[in-house]
């Protein structure tokens, strides 16, 4: 028989409930802020629930009725430089965050409303109902509530989206020096989420302050959280990772406090991450002002239940019970927080003159319909300071070096100045640069700012944006493969790219990802792919794409200097490829606009970028086709140089864009399609294009090669293009 022994969790995990004493000694102050918050958030969300009924909501209303005591036993304690991020269900912690940062975390239940907590909850309405007063511009509505004033760094409407931000700011926090915390708040359904779990272990390898506090209220929308898991014990979730967790009644907002307590001073102390898990329940369906018995999937029975459990109800009877409060105070309490509702209301609504007896919003609140596409992406005012520089019109000595150099070079240079800059990604800590020498020299020179992390895309990108939102530092992000992105898709398009639009059009979003296309190096379908297309698709991003050691500095400073999210593509051709740098100058930005003239001709303006600028050259020198080539290096619809573009469709009359990968990912099918609406009375012919085929790559070196472009496809475009001409 084997042997056998029973193994112990490397982490506490604790049920903690609170008694008599604990109610007895907590101050006085503590319970009269933690009862005003609850009565104000429920008088807040019957106010939502209200408005949705009467059809003035437009989308979900997510109340937190029934689930307000774990957001205000958890946030009551908080100082404003600590963070929370929150759920789809967001609105409760929100407004505990936001009313503990107004208030200070004292209430005087007397006079409950300040003309300060009075503004918040009209504003906070206002961004509910899509209002241009609101805290995002009307932008974010019920599921996107930010207020980075109040350590509010958004609630999300992605389930389980917000942990590898919140993981992110910790990070920031932690090394900006502080003792500073960030709280992410997410449903049972999220526990079981791949972005949570590889946040966790990010959080717990790293030992950053972030609490992953599970609001576990029993059902998705209407699945019961039995049927989705073996152990409905969320924070087991903790033990996997070695992350101390606590498990509470979320309806006893003190019980949450104290555990909350307990959580903080590992976190504080330098202990790393926690998780706190509250059983809640909402008292009203997933969304809108019917209970959940009204679908048939919970019974009256079970709803009364617990709301006789509920926490407004429980904190009122303990301080009765200790003679801190009457029940006539209580009533008042709950009587100031309508009233500071109604006041809300009545200065974003009036009658309806078009149907008596109904209310509509003022016309005048709304958000100007010209604000629509306003602050997806920052003006690029920033790169105004900086030497821009055009490397082709520059006669100054060259030095020679391979194109990798140049990457792990700028990088050095501005590391070198920029305390700020954080590298991160699989790898790039070890092999003497990562697996291409892309960061060569940077650990060694600079080992607490090149981090390895886990194999875990999702966690890693999104911990970048967390750092970017944060505003201390300024992430450098490297996926090994572009194909990669699709693991983190969530992270890269619902919230990085999304994120400055999202929420109002002001908060900068510094992040580069660095990634590099592979095509012909064997490594198959799910490694090869250029991201070119895909990102174009997502409008927060800018995308650049060098071709040369040259443009690469001037690229990747602009970038980095840039306050968008930008993607920067390498290719592997170009590594290894002897190259040439201005000497001594790694400073100089290439600003978005200026596309390169790599030759000018006047039969056909030939559009490219990466390596196939070189093929593309390579097939003009064999067919004899007197064409124009265009290296456009800045990919995104807003920074594309369209000046150069037309300058010489006009002059040619023909376009043929050149790319090297598949056809169903293509970046040039936009692209021809916005040539021909601008420049359509120029052209002679349809703009022709060159791609891979609309397989990815494969394994074979014959299938490879049959699957991607290169000089011979590019010659036999350029051929058919002087053909077309010859027949017009």
């Amino acid at each position: 028989m084997p042997r056998r022994r029973r193994l112990e969790p490397t982490a506490e995990w604790v049920q903690l409930t609170t008694t008599a004493a604990d109610w007895k000694a907590a101050e006085p102050a503590l319970l009269e802020a933690m009862l005003g918050q609850l009565h104000l958030i429920r008088a807040f969300e019957e106010r939502v629930l209200d408005l949705a009924a009467d059809g003035l909501v437009h989308g979900p209303a997510h109340s937190s009725i029934g689930q307000e005591g774990g957001a205000v036993g958890s946030i009551v304690g908080l100082r404003s430089t600590d963070a929370v991020n929150g759920s789809h269900r967001g609105h409760h912690q929100f407004l505990a965050k936001a009313i503990t940062h107004v208030s200070g975390g004292r209430l005087d239940l007397d006079r409950l409303v300040t003309d300060d907590l009075q503004a918040l909850l009209q504003r906070t309405l206002a961004e509910i109902l899509g209002l241009a007063q609101g805290f995002c511009r009307g932008r974010g509505g019920s599921m996107h509530l930010q207020w980075f004033e109040a350590g509010a760094l958004g609630t999300n409407a992605i389930v389980g989206g917000g942990a590898p931000m919140a993981t992110g700011n910790a990070w920031a926090q932690k090394h900006a020096g502080t003792t500073d915390l960030t709280v992410n708040y997410f449903g049972d359904g999220a526990a079981q989420i791949g972005s949570v779990l590889e946040s966790m272990n990010l959080a717990a390898a790293w030992k950053l302050p972030v609490c992953f506090f599970v609001e576990n209220n029993l059902y998705a929308v209407s699945t019961r959280i039995e049927e989705a898991v073996a152990d409905t014990r969320l924070s087991v979730r903790g033990q996997g990772f070695g992350i101390p967790s606590w498990r509470v009644d979320g309806m006893d907002p003190l019980a949450v406090h104290l555990a909350m307590r307990e959580a903080e001073e590992v976190m504080r102390s330098g202990g790393g991450p926690v998780v706190v898990e509250a059983e809640v329940y909402r008292f009203f369906h997933q969304n809108g002002p019917y209970p959940g018995s009204a679908f048939g999937y919970r019974t009256k029975e079970e709803e009364e239940e617990w709301r006789a459990r509920d926490p407004l109800e429980r904190v009122a009877a303990e301080m009765i019970r200790l003679g801190r409060i009457s029940r006539e105070q209580v009533d008042a309490v709950r009587a100031q927080a309508v009233a500071a509702m109604d006041a809300a209301t009545g200065e974003l609504l009036e009658d309806d003159p078009e149907k008596q007896g109904r209310r509509r919003i003022r016309p005048e609140l709304w958000p100007d319909p010209e604000f629509v596409d306003v602050g997806v992406r920052g003006d690029g005012s920033e790169l105004d300071a900086l030497r821009a520089l055009e490397p082709t019109a520059d006669d100054r000595e060259r030095e020679s070096l391979k194109f990798v150099d140049a990457v792990a070079g700028v990088m050095d240079r501005r590391m070198g100045e920029d305390e700020r800059i954080i590298v991160l990604g699989e790898d790039v800590h070890r092999l003497k640069g990562g697996t291409n020498g892309a960061t060569k020299g940077l650990s060694t020179a600079y080992p607490e700012r090149v981090l390895g992390t886990p194999i875990s895309e999702n966690a890693f990108a999104g911990l970048g944006g967390g750092l970017a939102l944060d505003g201390r530092f300024r992430p450098v992000v490297e996926f090994m493969y572009p194909d990669f992105m699709w693991v983190a898709a969530d992270q890269v398009f619902n919230q990085i790219g999304k994120a400055r639009h999202m929420f109002g059009g002001d908060n900068p979003v510094p992040l580069v990802l660095r990634t590099k296309v592979a095509m012909g190096s064997g490594y198959g379908s799910q490694h090869l792919m250029d991201p070119a297309g895909i990102f174009a698709t997502s409008p927060g991003w800018r995308i650049v794409a060098p071709s040369t050691a040259e443009d690469y500095v001037g690229l990747m400073n602009a970038a980095l200097a840039l306050q968008d999210p930008v993607l920067v593509i390498e290719h592997v051709d170009l590594y290894n490829e002897k190259d040439t740098v201005i000497a001594g100058d790694l400073d100089y930005v290439i600003p978005p606009g200026t596309a390169a003239i790599r030759r000018e001709g006047s039969e056909v303006t030939v559009i490219s970028y990466l390596s196939m600028v070189r093929h593309s050259l390579e097939a003009i020198e064999q067919t004899g086709v007197d064409a124009e080539l265009i290296d456009l290096r800045w990919l995104d619809r807003a920074s594309i140089d369209w000046a150069t573009i037309e300058e010489s469709v006009k002059k040619t009359n023909a376009v043929l864009i050149v790319e090297q990968g598949a056809r169903g990912t293509s970046y040039g099918g936009w692209l021809a399609d916005e040539i021909q609406r601008r420049l359509f009375d120029w052209l002679d012919q349809p703009v022709q294009r060159v791609t891979g085929s609309e397989t990815s790559p494969s394994i074979s070196r014959v299938l490879e090669r049959a699957a991607i472009a290169r000089t011979e496809e590019v010659a036999a475009a350029l051929e058919t293009v002087r053909a077309n001409a010859g027949g017009a």
